[in-house]
């Protein structure tokens, strides 16, 4: 194993569990502004999938690039769907005019 393999992979075991320790420590309260801050990194992904595609030289690569982008705008626009979602929970529901209300209105 190579010394640039065996430093990209040490690089993301850390990355993984620094991400796990932070994530794991933000309180309910802040999910949904964090779900929305994560889908505009998640926007960066999907310009790194446009920059392999543009790098491509075979048929292998432009697949692989393909179901990146693919893959890279699910995510983002399944991200703001959620967080639409979320958002809605704390939107106030109209309130139902009473019987009594309708009958003076009339």
């Amino acid at each position: 194993m190579s010394a640039g393999l065996l430093s990209d992979i040490s690089i993301f075991v850390l990355a993984l569990l620094v991400g796990f320790e932070v994530i794991s420590k933000v309180p309910s309260t802040l999910h949904t502004p964090l779900m929305s801050a994560s889908n505009a990194i998640h926007g960066i992904v999907f310009v790194g999938a446009m920059v392999t595609a543009a790098e491509a030289a075979n048929a292998a690569g432009y697949v692989l690039a393909f179901l990146a982008s693919a893959f890279a705008a699910m995510n983002v626009v399944g991200g703001f769907m959620v967080t639409d979602r979320m958002l809605q929970m704390f939107r106030q529901k109209p309130v139902a005019a009473k019987a009594d209300d309708a009958r003076k209105a009339t």
